[in-house]
């Protein structure tokens, strides 16, 4: 089954349509449970939903604010070992042809390289990584991965 699913690189370009996020660069994590956005100024509202800001490309000023349902409140712990409650929401994520909704967690992330993580719950099922790869998903780079992989016995 694994040799029919597409191929992600370790790090790959999403988009999160419901959110009005065209391009966010997104590390492929398959030793997190729940994916996570970058996001600010956290706000819940009485009406269960959650507004927020993002800054979808790390170092541009560009903002976008995005406002959904929140789907739940969880406790997180990063690879750090710290404990967060964290808000979750559920939005479609885009990753090349495939549109799905997936279940995200909101956190400041200024330090961190990515923006987002795509974590092994968004990807099961659908995707294989491969970790030598970054950036499958451009049609170009696809085609050539395709191309010289090794067929699987």
């Amino acid at each position: 089954m694994a040799s029919q699913l597409e191929v992600l690189g370790w790090r790959e370009w999403c988009a999160l349509p419901q959110l009005g996020i065209r391009r966010i660069k997104a590390k492929v994590d398959t030793g997190a449970r729940t994916s996570v956005i970058h996001a600010f100024f956290v706000e819940k509202l009485a009406n269960g939903r959650v507004r927020f800001g993002v800054r979808p490309l790390q170092y541009s000023p560009r903002e976008v604010w995005c406002e959904a349902g929140l789907a739940d409140e969880r406790w997180v712990t990063d690879s750090g070992g710290h404990r967060e409650l964290r808000p979750t929401i559920v939005t479609d994520v885009r990753v090349g042809s495939q549109r799905w909704p997936i279940e995200i967690t909101l956190t400041a992330r200024d330090t961190m390289r990515f923006r987002m993580l795509l974590a092994r719950t968004a990807l099961a099922g659908r995707f294989v990584v491969d970790s030598a790869e970054s950036f499958l998903m451009s049609p170009v780079k696809a085609q050539r991965h395709r191309e010289n992989r090794d067929p699987v016995a």
